[in-house]
């Protein structure tokens, strides 16, 4: 099995998991937005070890495993988790996004490559150069995006899981444009239209006096939604739990001897879930 085919295969199997059992990713979303408490950016690091376990608990043919910062130099594609296929042993890498509704980042470019490769065109690019942008291997990455988006919009306190449809958002473009000015805006970018004007995704300028951190592709999961599909069918409600950060709280001035009593009565709760979902072996 290709990779891009078990990546679809995977997201299929986690949506029939999601519209069956929602309390399951409705628990575990819960939990990870709570870490916003402790701090900003705390829900996504601990995203990326939450979604594997729960690959790994209650997708039996799956498996999951977090790669780690340490691998962030030398990995050749976004991946912050490895899903393997245990059937078919196939292995592919899944990019994970923990954002708030609005911009989100599909893809980063370490070499500054994409945006002087935009330069070398006069815009906007429409036609047949359309293709040939497609065609260079500078952006060749993009039909490869395995993006899972955990979006929340805290005021409301709902989320989505979004996944980006590059197949679909690729095909649409017909005009790619350069913007120089706008709202706030202190460095150009080339943004992706479709045949409607609808917006696309844009890829951000990337020289020395940005962020590197923020040169590549980026998308807008409102104004660019029609180019998701959503895991979760739409917006759910999570909600605080108080307790887990008390959890955490006490786990970090206790022994290893208290986190393994701990953690056995964790996976026995884990049992009694799967019991009731029907997911247990």
């Amino acid at each position: 099995m290709e990779k891009k085919e078990a990546y679809k295969d995977f997201i299929e199997r986690l949506m029939l998991l999601i519209s069956k059992q929602p309390d399951l990713i409705t628990t575990t979303l819960s939990n990870i937005f709570t870490m916003r408490l402790i701090g900003n950016k705390t829900h996504g690091d601990l995203a990326e070890i939450a979604i594997p376990e729960f690959v790994n608990q209650y997708m039996y043919d799956f498996k999951s495993l977090h790669v780690g910062k340490d691998l962030y130099r030398s990995k050749t594609k976004e991946e912050d988790i490895t899903i393997i296929n245990e059937l078919t042993k196939t292995t592919f890498p899944v990019s994970l996004k923990a954002y708030g509704a609005g911009p989100l980042q599909l893809s980063t470019d370490k070499n500054n490559l994409m945006f002087p490769k935009l330069e070398q065109y006069k815009t906007p690019i429409e036609g047949d150069m359309i293709k040939q942008v497609w065609g260079d291997p500078v952006f060749s990455q993009f039909e490869d995006i395995n993006v899972l988006a955990l979006i929340y919009d805290e005021k409301k306190m709902k989320c989505n899981i979004l996944v980006f449809n590059s197949g679909r958002a690729q095909s649409a473009v017909t005009r790619i444009d350069s913007i120089v000015k706008g709202r706030g805006r202190k460095h150009p970018i080339y943004r992706f239209f479709d045949t409607d004007g609808g917006y696309v995704c844009e890829v951000r300028y990337g020289g020395a006096a940005a962020n590197a951190l923020q040169r590549g592709f980026w998308t807008n999961t409102k104004s660019g939604f029609k180019y998701f599909d959503s895991i979760t069918n739409g917006w759910i409600d999570y909600s605080h739990n108080l307790i887990l950060v008390k959890l955490f709280s006490h786990a970090l001035v206790s022994s290893s001897a208290g986190h393994t009593s701990a953690l056995e009565k964790i996976k026995e709760d884990i049992a009694v879930l799967k019991k009731k979902a029907g997911l247990s072996k």
